[in-house]
């Protein structure tokens, strides 16, 4: 058996290397355009700070290793420029030389390319996007010799903030620009509200809401007349399928000119098949067509492409979108859908708020931790959910991934059981807590109103009561509100109005979660707002006020 991968890196050494394994006599061919062969994308950005001090050590493996490891004949800088489907052979261009190489096999794995805007002057010399190491060479080659002091960065997605991060670590002056009405698209407003906190904390310059129209002599012109003066420009907008080869080929393409494969990565083409950034994949929730580039994804494609080539039954099940990013002191991560994504798809959801501690709070160094859950609150189907924090993110929005891939329901994240000791966790733990909260709903124990409603539902008549302690509803309130604080409500409740609907709110929801339990068992008609008073306060500053 004759196998040609056509590009290396997450999809196409994934293949390589899992075939090997399960076939000692195959031969395997690994075509790369580029000079290198496998380096670690996701760490291109930590180099530029200085966080990753060798450059070396983003390159995982080069042909002569892989060579002596796995006996793979790995042709760097040697480019397909055609596909032969009908005599099952490949045209490959390596500098001056041109031939044509046979297959039974053949794997694409082309990735994804930057998006590149029709900006007027984008091909100047100090314009740079961030996707392999000739790309990362590039921009270190200008800051040596340069000197920029001054960054603009275009796009806030994952890429975008964390080359921001690190231009600012690098000590460059950075201003982030984003189309989107705020950073993090992927995620939903009021988490990113808690990004471009710690971003504005960190002096980044944030502008959301705004796209770069052109590019001339050290000034960027945005679409609403201002200019910005810049040293140098990163464009982070996103990625699209490098499906040239492909097309020319007459393999079928599908979303934003992604490769269509079946369940089994086979393309229209007999043995050709497909994986990684340049694929059309399942949003395993919706069902529905969708371009996910990350790499867990691509590398699990390679390794069920190898195995159905090597005659194994792997079946492509879809992925889900689960993403993290370190931004200074904070965490951010999502998986699953986020709320838009839920609403867009007509699907009937709830969402939940619980903010909780990474570990016992009485253990020193405990930090906030946020999360965010998308439900279906007739069936407790789980959609998705986002986290953001200091510490102790990953592992909780991993362990709600994994609950969405194991088709697990709201009510089994209670009985989710996480090791704990001080040091490391809570008894309880955030994630067992939206369990809770999540079936408190459903069931008809809580009824919810979201950060977004409160200013309609006080217009309509509710009245805002707050049971923090006087201390801090005197640190910061939202206006017109009522405070009673919890342990006074009980011997207080003929100041309240039984014809008078009640919005109950506290620092996360537990306290007003009591108080809307104590008034429902009284005759008073009560919501509690989600995420309360802690995470209104971060989305609406200006609705806060201080004092009594």
């Amino acid at each position: 058996m004759k196998v040609v991968i056509i590009g290396g890196v997450a999809g196409g050494m994934s293949a390589a290397t899992r075939l090997r394994r399960l076939d000692e006599q195959a031969e395997i061919i690994v075509l790369e355009k580029g000079p290198h062969v496998s380096f670690a994308n996701c760490g291109l950005p930590y180099y530029v700070s200085g966080e990753i001090a060798e450059r070396e050590a983003l390159l995982i493996q080069t042909p002569a290793s892989l060579k002596a490891r796995f006996n793979l004949d790995v042709r760097s800088e040697s480019e397909a420029i055609e596909i032969d489907g009908s005599a099952k052979r490949v045209k490959i261009k390596r500098g001056q030389e041109i031939y044509w190489e046979s297959y039974d096999s053949l794997v694409l794995s082309p990735g994804a390319r930057p998006f590149i805007p029709p900006i007027s002057g984008i091909e100047a010399d100090n314009v740079f996007t961030l996707r392999n190491v000739v790309d990362l060479d590039r921009i270190m080659a200008f800051a040596d010799k340069q000197q920029p002091q001054k960054a603009l960065v275009i796009g806030a997605g994952f890429i975008g903030l964390e080359m921001a991060e690190n231009l600012k670590r690098k000590g460059l002056d950075v201003t982030v620009v984003e189309k989107a009405p705020h950073v993090l698209p992927p995620l939903d407003e009021e988490m990113a509200a808690l990004v471009e906190g710690e971003l504005l904390k960190q002096q980044l310059t944030l502008l959301t809401g705004l796209s770069a129209v052109s590019f001339k002599e050290g000034r960027v012109q945005l679409e609403d007349g201002q200019e910005l003066a810049t040293d140098m420009i990163i464009l982070s907008v996103g990625v699209q399928p490098e499906t040239t080869l492909a097309k020319k080929a007459g393999i079928k393409l599908g979303l934003r000119g992604g490769i269509l494969v079946d369940e089994h990565y086979r393309t229209n083409l007999p043995d050709v098949y497909a994986v990684g950034d340049g694929i059309v994949v399942k949003q395993q929730i919706t069902g529905e067509d969708a371009l996910i580039s990350l790499a867990s994804p691509a590398n699990r494609q390679g390794r069920q492409v190898a195995d159905v080539i090597a005659g194994l039954p792997r079946v492509n099940q879809g992925s889900i979108g689960t993403a993290i990013v370190r931004l200074f002191d904070l965490t951010a991560a999502t998986t699953g859908l986020s709320e838009r994504q839920a609403k867009l798809a007509g699907l009937k959801y709830q969402v939940v708020h619980v903010r909780g501690n990474d570990h016992a709070g009485y253990y020193p160094g405990a930090t906030a931790v946020l999360l965010k859950l998308v439900y279906n609150p007739e069936t407790g189907e789980i959609y998705g959910a986002q986290g953001v924090g200091q510490k102790g993110i990953d592992k909780r929005i991993d362990s709600l991934a994994t609950a969405i891939k194991g088709q697990l329901r709201v009510a089994d994240l209670p009985e989710l059981e996480f090791t704990y000791a001080p040091p490391f966790g809570v008894a309880k733990d955030p994630v067992n807590m939206l369990g809770y909260v999540a079936l408190n709903v459903m069931e008809g124990h809580s009824e919810m109103i979201q950060w977004h409603e409160l200013e309609s539902a006080l217009g309509n008549g509710y009245q805002l009561l707050d049971v923090r302690g006087p201390e801090e509803y005197a640190g910061g309130h939202i206006a017109e509100s009522l405070n009673i604080p919890l342990p006074d409500l009980r011997q207080r409740l003929s100041e309240l109005d039984k014809k008078q609907p009640y919005i109950v709110s506290c620092a996360s929801g537990q306290r007003s979660y009591i108080a809307e339990r104590l008034l429902k068992q009284h005759g008073f008609k009560v919501k509690n707002l989600d995420g309360a008073f802690g995470l209104y306060s971060q989305i609406r500053p200006d609705a806060v006020v201080k004092g009594n």
